[in-house]
């Protein structure tokens, strides 16, 4: 069996994925870690979402198919022709706020607010300002990283920075900590104290 034949699709998932595509943009994530991030999302009703790295809108669109009426979901990518696309296809849906701007400065000025779901799929909240991006982590709150085994696309020397994360991950205190060899390679974290 196909893995993606029993997966629903969010309805705006083929246009954003077309327009993906003609941009020619590699960095997006894929089908499954979409269909956990909707899975995941279904279980925060009423949640405040946060996704760092919007790109074209690929996970945004999965995450707000998993979440209720209720919920929110801000998200922010530094480059403004990408989120172009994810404001075409999604940004008539009221529970979504997309933000240009850069993603470490934007976590800092979120200091003093919490969220129950954080995906960080960009340098920032993983490899930079990680410990502030934890801390806007509610308790029983998801953080979830993506892209932790090795990658075809990755810059040379990026294995390291992906092994220090994961020795940063497996010594977080307070946390729950699942690594996953699912899709990229998928590490959840539950903030439980």
């Amino acid at each position: 069996m196909n893995k993606e034949e029993t997966i629903p699709f969010p309805p705006q998932y083929p246009e954003v994925l077309k327009a993906t595509k003609t941009l020619d943009f590699k960095m997006a994530s894929d089908v499954l870690t979409g269909n956990l991030l909707q899975t995941l999302a279904t279980a925060k009703p009423k949640g405040r979402f946060l996704e760092i790295g919007t790109g074209t809108g690929l996970s945004a669109a999965w995450i707000l198919n998993g979440m209720d009426s209720q919920s929110s979901l801000l998200s922010v990518d530094h480059d403004p022709d990408l989120v172009s696309v994810a404001k075409q296809f999604l940004g008539s849906d009221p529970r979504l706020t997309l933000q240009v701007a850069d993603g470490g400065e934007f976590i800092k000025s979120l200091a003093g607010q919490t969220f129950d779901f954080i995906f960080a799929d960009s340098w920032p909240g993983k490899y930079n300002t990680f410990e502030e991006a934890l801390r806007l982590l509610a308790l029983g709150g998801f953080y979830v990283v993506d892209d932790m085994l090795t990658q075809p696309n990755w810059p040379e020397g990026h294995q390291q920075l992906v092994d220090e994360l994961l020795v940063k991950l497996e010594g977080l205190k307070d946390f729950h900590v699942c690594k996953m060899n699912w899709s990229t390679g998928i590490v959840v974290c539950t903030r439980k104290s």
